[in-house]
């Protein structure tokens, strides 16, 4: 009886992991209040990078973000800045390095640098990074990068993590009878 309610479960859990793989992730709207960049490594030549001049801060840009990437499944991570080098490209300016994560489907990452804050110039050099584009100055230059995953494999690495986690409690709990 026990197995039946376990399996009948199992089943369930499945049924909504599988709606959520396959929903849409969200599409994300331009920066508000910002300038889209048309720089070069701005547009299309790095794939799912897209940048965007602005006066806005840190926790603006982030809650903006948040908004679009919502749910009880998101995961945000801050990376060190030096690592949005690996991520985007290795000539990037940054000051933060955030990723939200929906697990399975999709990181967002977001890149903000800040000239006025920029801990890698000393502040009396700092002026040489001043963001200007298109004749006006900006606070902030936002640099974002996509990875999608397609649907099957979404699919394929949650039923492998789950098998894996189902045989590893399998072998667990052999074990503990072993011992017994």
């Amino acid at each position: 009886m026990i197995k039946k309610i376990l399996i009948a479960l199992l089943c369930l859990f499945n049924i909504f992991a599988i709606v959520y793989l396959v929903s849409p992730t969200p599409t994300l709207p331009d920066l508000v209040n910002s300038v889209r960049s048309d720089e070069p490594g701005d547009t299309i030549q790095l794939k799912n990078v897209s940048a965007y001049y602005t006066n806005m801060t840190r926790t603006e840009v982030m809650n903006f973000y948040k908004a679009y990437y919502s749910g009880s499944f998101r995961i945000i991570i801050n990376h060190p800045p030096e690592k949005a080098k690996e991520i985007i490209r290795d000539t990037i300016q940054s000051y933060y390095f955030e990723e939200y994560v929906l697990p399975f489907k999709e990181s967002l990452y977001i890149n903000g640098f800040e000239w006025e804050n920029d801990v890698f110039t000393l502040p009396e050099k700092r002026i040489k990074n001043k963001l200007i584009f298109k004749d006006k100055e900006y606070k902030a230059k936002i640099t974002i990068k996509t990875i999608p995953t397609s649907i099957p494999k979404r699919i394929t690495a949650f039923l492998f993590t789950e098998g894996t986690l189902i045989f590893a409690f399998c072998i667990y709990k052999s074990f503990l009878k072993k011992k017994k």
